[in-house]
């Protein structure tokens, strides 16, 4: 089954160029889904299969459509869904805590996944599930799930050249004496483990930005920016530096004041890969960090959560 990839009219700035040239220049098409475009979908102009070394003229109407990956095997399960976003190409999802993104051996149902299916074929639409960034079971907060292979594709660019602006706050233990830094040590797996993760010299390059937003009663209300995006990240770069996250007891945390690692997804930017426009989405502290925030920040001003 084809699915499209991405459509367009062609303007006086692409006109004169060859399709090759605009769908890889101008719309990031990479060489791999141009291949597969030409070999199993279809490259179209007005309507007529085209050759990809022809040229463009203004008023041209382009759709490229490609084989759909290998079939969707998820479940579909009715589940309330928190959407902030929805276009043509996107999704913006606030998850909440305890829920786990796409289904595993010790999580067979249940999860976002499933819940997006279900959603999707409610509405005659056939779609496969991409994550953009997923988020532990634990950790609440904002996601993106990329409804083509093109975006997908686009949003995995930003994410190498870091165009794609995540923000997290925390409630980490301890109090964090500067009021700005950067943790930049290589995270890898533990020894003897297929979960934990720590800091290691042969691990994979893992750089977090952080800033104080309070601090009182032995606790740091922190933000966070991540400029790569390593498995329990943030969780692992503020343990090795002696503030593991409140409720994280995998990486030191005590869950004395909260049942799960005090961290949420709050903040997302990025430049819409068709529009060209600026997008970003705040997402308030769920009630069981802002109960937190109350206790032990109380002079921390409200309305900064939401």
């Amino acid at each position: 089954m084809l699915e499209e990839l991405i459509s367009f009219t062609v303007d006086e700035t692409d006109a004169g160029q060859t399709v090759r040239e605009v769908l890889q220049k101008r719309y990031g098409v990479s060489r791999r889904l141009l291949i597969r475009a030409k070999f199993k979908g279809s490259i179209t102009r007005n309507g007529v299969l085209v050759f990809v070394n022809e040229k463009l003229q203004a008023g041209d109407k382009i759709a490229v459509m490609v084989e759909e990956e290998a079939e969707e095997t998820v479940a579909p399960e009715d589940m309330p869904l928190s959407i902030r976003y929805e276009d043509e190409d996107l999704m913006v999802i606030a998850k909440p805590a305890g829920l786990v993104v796409h289904p595993t051996g010790n999580h067979p149902s249940g999860t976002l996944a499933n819940g997006m299916i279900a959603y999707w074929k409610k509405r005659g639409e056939n779609r496969k599930f991409r994550a953009v960034n997923r988020l532990d079971k634990d950790t609440s907060g904002l996601m993106i799930v990329a409804k083509n292979q093109w975006v997908h594709e686009q949003f995995s660019r930003m994410q190498q050249i870091r165009t794609l602006q995540r923000t997290y706050r925390a409630i980490v233990q301890g109090i964090v004496e500067s009021n700005e830094g950067t943790i930049d040590a290589p995270i890898g797996l533990a020894e003897n483990s297929f979960i934990t993760r720590q800091v290691r010299p042969d691990g994979q390059t893992a750089v977090t930005h952080y800033r104080v937003l309070a601090r009182g009663k032995g606790m740091s209300f922190v933000e966070v920016k991540l400029e790569t995006g390593r498995t329990h990240q943030i969780r692992v770069h503020m343990s090795s530096e002696g503030y593991p996250l409140a409720g994280d007891d995998l990486y030191g945390g005590e869950r004395e004041h909260i049942g799960r690692q005090a961290l949420h997804a709050w903040g997302l930017s990025f430049v819409h890969p068709r529009s060209g426009i600026a997008m970003s989405w705040e997402e308030p502290l769920p009630s069981d960090m802002e109960q937190l925030v109350h206790q032990f920040f109380p002079d921390y001003p409200c309305k900064e959560m939401t």
